[in-house]
């Protein structure tokens, strides 16, 4: 997502991976210098923190509760994540996309970007 809650990358992954194992080959592909990874609890493996840092990029991930050593989150920041949630209804309002009717993973792929396409027109 841009800061604006856009869509710049779509991956699709199998039901059963989780998305930290994906975030670092997804976030290969944008040019993070001088930007600002928003993520949620889920993000805050230090091996991925420390690719963001690697990268020139900062990061405004919280730690879970049950961390020994939290570090600083800029929780007015953090506020703007709202924007990925927003992104989600929006692209669930696709009823095709919401249900999953398409069995085949490309066709499905297809209209999530058909859908992408469809919310930054509107």
């Amino acid at each position: 997502m841009d800061a604006l809650g856009n869509p710049i990358e779509v991956l699709l992954t199998t039901g059963n991976t989780c998305d930290i194992t994906v975030a670092e080959k997804l976030l290969r592909r944008i040019d993070l210098k001088d930007t600002t990874v928003l993520a949620d609890r889920a993000y805050g493996k230090w091996d991925f923190r420390e690719f963001i840092a690697d990268q020139d990029a900062n990061f405004c991930i919280p730690p879970k509760s049950d961390n020994s050593d939290p570090w600083f989150v800029d929780w007015w920041l953090y506020k703007e994540r709202h924007l990925v949630e927003t992104f989600f209804l929006k692209l669930k309002e696709f009823r095709r996309v919401a249900m999953r009717y398409d069995k085949l993973a490309s066709r499905f792929l297809a209209f999530v970007h058909l859908a992408c396409i469809r919310i930054l027109l509107a």
